[in-house]
C-alpha cells in the first residue's frame, strides 16, 4: 500500500520535470523555468519534512519515582 512518503517520493522528479516542461512550453525562458520547477520540488520535500514530519511512536517515559503499592 502506498504510503504519504511514497507519493511524496514519486511527486518529487515529477513537479521539477512537469513544472518545468510546462513552463517552458508555456514560453518560459529554461533558465527561468528550471528554478520555478525545482521551487515546487523544494516545497513538496519541505511539506513532508516540517509539516508532516516522520515520527517514532515511541512508548511513554516511564517515571523515575517508585510507586508504593502498599498506599
Amino acid at each position: 500500500m502506498t504510503g504519504y512518503y511514497d507519493l511524496i517520493l514519486g511527486l518529487i522528479p515529477l513537479a521539477l520535470v512537469g513544472v518545468t516542461g510546462a513552463l517552458s512550453v508555456a514560453g518560459l525562458a529554461l533558465t527561468t523555468a528550471i528554478p520555478l520547477g525545482a521551487t515546487a520540488s523544494v516545497l513538496l520535500i519541505g511539506h513532508a519534512l516540517f509539516v508532516n514530519g516522520p515520527v517514532d511512536n515511541a512508548p511513554p517515559a516511564q517515571s523515575s519515582t517508585p510507586v508504593n503499592s502498599a498506599d
